[in-house]
């Protein structure tokens, strides 16, 4: 099971988009490229927690703030259509009455019924489901819906796509700024909400520590005291006696909803109190990569109840070391029938394949992805053992310098850091100025290799010696901007 095609229209700040995922999949582009938007996206459709937010979504949600066409006086929606494809034969069961065929080949539903070929191996038993988002204007307010695609009932509308059967999908968020508030408190939607969940668990401890804590003492009672009963005396003016009878001050008033939010993971910080136990404090209060390491062993638990999990994680390098970033991409991968990553991380693209990497653009509101694949001239064995770091910053890039060689590589970025330290209100380094710096192998692989990138959305620069003619138009028509040397060799020209 995985997610195999998003579509978007109207959302945050994609007014169009249309994405085609492959498997595991991490999505690079520059910032506000619409990465996390697209995340967001595929949870209003899929999360089975999602549509409890009141309101599902609000005037910031829909692109450039359109919610209604004041020319054809008209609500404008916010559409999100997700298809699910390689389902299991539990899901295809559950889902009998919605299913659709999905050709892997050709990127595409089967068009039916009856759907010709579904038992070609490239073909898929699929899933498509959406959600609708408006402004109801007769109760001032937004509201939204999830909906099988299929089969439209008659008379209009559609079949409501509810949260128990999206608990079937599998599909779980995890959101960068809420990994720490909500991982391991008990409330509703939390990482330790669903574990307790899907293990079946019915937490019986809320009324006896709700009691507990209203028999509570309350320390300085008899000044606090003696001003409620002054107030008590005052509200007997105006109201029968025993209506405001022995006010007291007690520790809560919580009910079982504030009581989940409130109760806490605490544990040990290492530190020691002058008694020589061990201090412990709330564990949001920990290191931000003890905070995420935590919420992977949560992950893996989950993985291994639902045993069948779409994944998706924002920046799972975020205050984490190499080595860790490594460890947690290849075990939610292993644990999960599909992992969808946003990164900006190096470190996380070098353990993913060319092709399940996703370059997403957005211009005028249109969002378009471009498949990473392998560069020009560089082969699958040459990518892993030497190409492959290189070619994972200029992914992350906006901007991509391709020089001819291996001095070049060095020379160019060493003397923009030394110039920056001569007179650094004029100039800048390359890493300061966010470009980075790809060696071709080759004053041929120059035009391939700007191309490529180009072909990416980057903005391009070259750097080569003297070209021919042919050459030279080559270069000139595959990147942005070029520096042509009058010598033949760099040795020459410095």
């Amino acid at each position: 099971m995985k997610i195999v095609r998003v579509k978007v229209r109207n959302f945050r700040g994609i007014a169009d988009g249309e994405v085609h995922l492959d498997g595991h999949t991490v999505l690079v582009g520059d910032n506000n490229a619409g990465k996390s938007t697209l995340l967001e996206a595929i949870d209003l459709v899929l999360g089975p927690e999602r549509l409890s937010k009141r309101p599902v979504v609000d005037e910031h949600d829909f692109y450039a703030g359109l919610y209604v066409d004041t020319e054809r006086k008209e609500v404008v929606p916010i559409q999100v259509e997700v298809v699910v494809a390689g389902l299991s034969d539990d899901q295809q069961r559950h889902f009998r009455d919605h299913l659709e065929w999905w050709d892997s080949n050709d990127k595409k539903l089967l068009a039916g019924p009856p759907a010709i070929g579904t038992d070609q191996a490239h073909v898929w038993a699929a899933l498509r489901v959406f959600f609708n988002g408006w402004y109801d204007v007769e109760e001032d307010d937004f509201a939204g819906e999830t909906y099988y695609a299929i089969p439209e009932l008659n008379g209009g509308g559609y079949v409501r796509f509810t949260s128990s059967d999206k608990r079937k999908c599998g599909f779980l968020f995890l959101r960068t700024l809420r990994t720490g508030a909500r991982a391991l408190s008990l409330e509703r939607g939390s990482l330790l909400d669903i574990i307790l969940r899907l293990q079946d668990t019915r937490l019986k401890m809320w009324e006896d520590l709700l009691s507990q804590l209203r028999k509570l003492p309350v320390g300085e009672q008899e000044q606090i005291g003696t001003l409620l009963a002054s107030v008590q005396e005052a509200v007997r003016h105006y109201v029968p006696s025993d209506w405001a009878e022995d006010p007291h001050m007690r520790v809560s008033d919580l009910t079982r909803e504030m009581l989940r939010r409130t109760l806490t993971v605490f544990m040990g910080t290492g530190a020691k109190r002058l008694d020589g136990t061990n201090y412990a404090a709330p564990y949001q209060h920990q290191g931000t990569g003890t905070i995420n390491t935590l919420v992977l062993a949560l992950l893996s638990i989950i993985a291994e109840l639902k045993q069948n999990v779409i994944f998706a994680m924002e920046e799972p390098e975020i205050a984490l070391p190499p080595h860790t970033q490594k460890r947690i991409i290849n075990s939610v991968r292993q644990k999960s029938a599909q992992a969808i990553f946003t990164s900006h991380s190096p470190y996380v693209l070098e353990e993913f394949e060319p092709g399940q990497v996703r370059v997403l653009k957005r211009a005028s509101g249109v969002l378009t992805e471009t498949p990473a694949a392998y560069p020009p001239s560089v082969k699958p064995k040459a990518y892993r053992s030497e190409f492959r770091a290189r070619f994972c910053e200029a992914l992350l890039a906006k901007y991509v310098l391709v020089v001819e060689g291996k001095t070049e590589f060095d020379a160019l970025p060493a003397a923009a850091r030394r110039l920056c330290d001569l007179e650094p209100n004029k100039y800048r380094t390359l890493e300061n100025l966010g470009v980075a710096v790809i060696d071709a192998q080759g004053e041929s692989n120059i035009a391939p290799m700007g191309g490529f990138f180009k072909s990416l959305g980057k903005t391009v620069f070259a750097v080569f010696d003297k070209q021919g003619a042919a050459e030279l138009a080559a270069i000139k028509a595959a990147v942005d901007h070029l520096y042509e040397s009058q010598t033949k060799g760099f040795e020459d020209l410095v």
